[in-house]
């Protein structure tokens, strides 16, 4: 039975403060959400000790943002796998949108990262998906084909066990716009067949959440369909209530 995940990334939001709590909110919701449902909140670097604290002795499970592609050394500003584990990250998401088109992550630079997340016992939540004027050329499941086969193709099926899969439309993060229930239901199965011709049936096992303006008012009809197994959750992730409401929706 697949996990059901709803995952918060807090991106370049919150002050230490803030963020811890925020996390107290969350913590302090976890009554009201169906006990299947791991919640997930990934906070920027700077807060991850001070939550992990927050959040301790709790079933909300702490993630990390990004994490370098290399063990350690003279990479300054960078944080490794290891570093992350260290003060009990469980999941890492890898290959996000605005890594990718703001900082020029590749699959080169991608099949690291993932190598070095699993090597440290971290859970990688890897994100796909296509921009606007790809979809718009009909090219959608091409492109997320690629980034599926360059990268998760490359592990085994006891590494890909760990994975969790987050499909993201580029073209609605940020702006307001949602994929329809049957877009995301047409592309989350999608993902599942690629996955399929790799891994077999284990990709009925992978996790696959949606990443596009999931709020509380519509997370219930996505998380209905199929082969939707959760949410990566970004502006509604800020506030605990709405990210409660989401986790509730199952």
């Amino acid at each position: 039975m697949r996990k059901k995940i709803v995952a918060g990334n807090w991106k370049m939001n919150t002050l230490l403060g803030e963020g811890v709590e925020l996390s107290k909110g969350v913590a302090a919701g976890l009554a009201a959400v169906p006990s299947d449902v791991k919640l997930v909140i990934a906070p920027p670097f700077t807060h991850l000790y001070a939550v992990a604290d927050a959040i301790k002795g709790t079933s909300v499970s702490l993630g990390a943002q990004n994490c370098a592609d290399q063990k350690s050394g003279a990479y300054t500003g960078e944080v490794s796998a290891a570093m992350l584990r260290s003060v009990n990250c469980e999941f890492v998401i890898l290959g996000h949108s605005e890594r990718r088109e703001y900082y020029g992550e590749n699959n080169d630079t991608l099949n690291r990262k993932m190598q070095l997340a699993l090597e440290n016992g971290l859970s990688p939540i890897f994100c796909v998906g296509e921009k606007l004027e790809e979809r718009e050329a009909g090219r959608h499941f091409d492109v997320v084909g690629e980034q599926l086969r360059s990268v998760l193709f490359n592990l085994t099926a006891e590494q890909m066990a760990s994975v969790v899969v987050a499909y993201e439309p580029v073209w609605a993060i940020g702006t307001g716009k949602t994929a329809t229930a049957s877009q995301a239901q047409e592309i989350h199965a999608f993902i599942r067949k690629t996955l399929r011709e790799k891994f077999g049936a284990l990709a009925d096992e992978i996790s696959i959440l949606y990443g596009g303006s999931c709020k509380p008012s519509n997370a219930g009809e996505l998380f209905s369909q199929p082969d939707i197994d959760g949410g990566l959750i970004g502006g509604a992730s800020l506030k605990a209530g709405d990210f409660l409401e989401i986790a509730k929706s199952y």
